[in-house]
């Protein structure tokens, strides 16, 4: 798989802008960096011991024969650096509410059911594209916070990041606390997924592209 990352035109355009010419190529010679993935809360609810189906399908669970409530929905999308290049061996983790609005966390003792079938976490490790993909469900909005969920990264050659991932459009986004407290427009705006229809009527899809600061130690 090809290692180049489509800039988007306006990203592109403001790149040869800023550098007043261009190169004997015809290309720019600076490109404008990509917008890091800011940092957020981990929140109470992460695991306090990890399911024992751990994998990146999280609408069905071992020895249970139902499929998860809620919109099934295909998370995907590469773990890049600010250069666009692909980060190797990256642990991407993810978490999130069940259909009803809770966590499987001993914490969270709302009043809404627990779905046995929806494993609530999951991994996956990124090979040579950087490229990770989750069978999930759309989130869904509990009292006090809008639809998101929980990423946290971590693996050799750069620090650790946990954020979290929001649903671009839904009402919620304008009195979520977490979600504004992003200041700068442009991160803000990074942590925003459209869902579209999959492959099937009923199944969405979303992708969504981690920027994680580069040291030199990775990335190809």
């Amino acid at each position: 798989m090809s290692n180049f990352i489509d800039f988007p035109r306006r990203r592109l355009l403001s790149a040869i802008l800023a550098t007043g010419s261009l190169g004997l190529t015809g290309l720019p010679r600076i490109v404008q960096a990509l917008t890091l993935t800011p940092r957020q809360s981990s929140g109470p609810f992460y695991p306090e011991e990890l399911p024992l189906d751990d994998d990146n399908d999280l609408v069905k669970v071992a020895g249970q024969r139902g499929v998860a409530q809620g919109r099934i929905t295909h998370l995907f999308g590469r773990v890049i650096d600010e250069r666009g290049r692909p980060v190797e061996q990256a642990r991407v983790e993810i978490w999130q509410c069940n259909a009803y609005g809770r966590y499987h966390h001993p914490r969270d003792r709302r009043n809404v059911p627990l779905d046995p079938n929806f494993q609530g976490h999951g991994q996956f490790i990124t090979q040579a594209d950087g490229a990770y993909r989750f069978r999930t469900i759309k989130p869904v909005a509990y009292p006090g916070r809008a639809p998101h969920i929980h990423f946290a990264i971590s693996g050799p050659g750069f620090e650790p990041l946990v954020t979290q991932m929001f649903v671009a459009g839904a009402p919620e986004n304008a009195g979520d606390y977490l979600f504004n407290s992003i200041q700068d427009p442009a991160a803000q705006s990074s942590v925003l997924v459209t869902f579209e229809p999959s492959h099937t009527a009923t199944e969405l899809q979303g992708r969504f592209d981690i920027v994680l600061a580069g040291n030199g130690q990775f990335g190809r």
